[in-house]
């Protein structure tokens, strides 16, 4: 047993010195000091990021198919009335979203930006006690309301009992309202009073679409919306108007769910027209981005890079849609951001090598301090005696 005790004995890497033969000094206190000090810094450092998540970072190729992509959207427009601003949405696929209303919400605002309370249909309308019927005569006590649609039914059984109804039968058609004076239910609403009266309002228009996850666009632009042999058409007859003025600001612009680190690079933009007419475009990437916290929820998101590029006119000359148009195309390549902690043994090992490195640096500047402090005393002495 003793044999086999010798023998660890003499495997020891770190043989002790008698404290007699020690020699301390003032430089290997400050020495000694500092390190310790450096140590403790650095011990402190690395704990706190054991302690903090990391993210780590993959690029992947996006295989996901059939999904939908959601657009949160917050856009105020401070001279353009609620009343003549439409969104409209399509994509590459076909598909057409026009005056989309539903999930969206419109707030008059006045000229200094505050918000208008709502009022009723009608302020300001002319007073037509009976109403004109579909088959020519006015609307009698004992019988049910039935507007003409003026020509634009789909079926003959079809009514139109107001302004915007016969608008959108319009709008399916094709057609455009020239002169909403013309018809009957328009006039009696005094849809063109509404308008005269909203002059100068504002706009603030917020919500969400939801659309196929393809390239595609949608934008914001006054006048109800509809396809005319194949062409997007706005109708701007009806509102009797030679310019319009779109000067926006995006409060927020997003495609999907916010996440920790997102940077949406259109959120508070702002734009101001300097011309009667212009047509503003926003021409957007979108990166698909799956995000995972620490506890194992994903969300799945969108980032987004984006150029523009603006179109104007003079009045009258209205060369292209006045409107505000964000076309966006989708990346193949995913973004993953996945939240994890230091593993407790890369912790360990880094706060060795920390403590290791500055213990074996310091005693390499103390050996060089002491045996040069050593070699010019010893050269100082030969000097005396010679």
């Amino acid at each position: 047993m003793a044999g086999i005790l010798n023998k660890l004995r003499n495997l020891d890497a770190y043989p002790k010195i008698n404290e007699d033969f020690y020699s301390r000094t003032l430089s290997g206190g400050v020495i000694t000091l500092v390190s310790s000090v450096v140590m403790f810094l650095l011990f402190f450092s690395e704990l706190r990021l054991y302690l903090h998540t990391v993210t780590e970072t993959k690029l992947i190729v996006d295989t996901s198919r059939g999904e939908t992509l959601r657009i949160n959207f917050d856009i105020t427009f401070p001279a353009l009335a609620c009343s003549i601003l439409s969104v409209d949405a399509m994509d590459i696929s076909g598909e057409l979203h026009l005056d989309v209303k539903h999930d969206i919400i419109k707030r008059r605002l006045d000229s200094h930006g505050n918000t208008i309370e709502a009022r009723q249909d009608g302020i300001g309308a002319m007073k037509i006690e009976k109403p004109l019927q579909k088959h020519g005569g006015r609307l009698e006590h004992n019988e049910t309301y039935c507007g003409s649609c003026y020509g634009a039914e789909a079926e003959e059984h079809d009514c139109c009992n107001s302004c915007e109804d016969v608008r959108e039968a319009y709008r399916k058609k094709g057609w455009g309202v020239t002169n909403p004076d013309l018809i009957d239910q328009c006039k009696r609403e005094g849809f063109l009073q509404r308008v005269k009266d909203e002059e100068g309002e504002g706009c603030n228009i917020y919500g969400f679409l939801e659309v196929n996850k393809v390239a595609g666009n949608f934008h914001f632009a006054p006048g109800k919306s509809f396809h005319q042999a194949g062409v997007h058409v706005h109708d701007l007859l009806a509102f009797q108007k030679d310019s319009f003025n779109i000067s926006h600001k995006i409060n927020r612009l997003a495609f999907g769910d916010s996440f920790p680190g997102v940077v949406n690079p259109l959120d508070r933009v702002q734009w101001s027209q300097d011309t009667p007419n212009a047509m503003y475009q926003y021409f957007i990437k979108v990166v698909p981005t799956v995000y995972t916290d620490i506890s194992g929820h994903t969300i799945q998101s969108n980032q987004f890079s984006v150029t523009e590029h603006v179109k104007s006119s003079e009045a009258g000359e209205l060369q292209s849609l006045p409107g505000v148009f964000f076309f966006y195309d989708l990346s193949p390549i995913k973004v993953t951001f996945t939240e994890e902690h230091i593993s407790f043994l890369h912790f360990l090992t880094n706060v060795c090598a920390i403590v290791g490195g500055v213990f074996t640096v310091s005693g390499i500047i103390d050996a060089f301090i002491y045996h040069g402090q050593k070699v010019i005393k010893k050269k100082m002495e030969i000097g005396k005696f010679s």
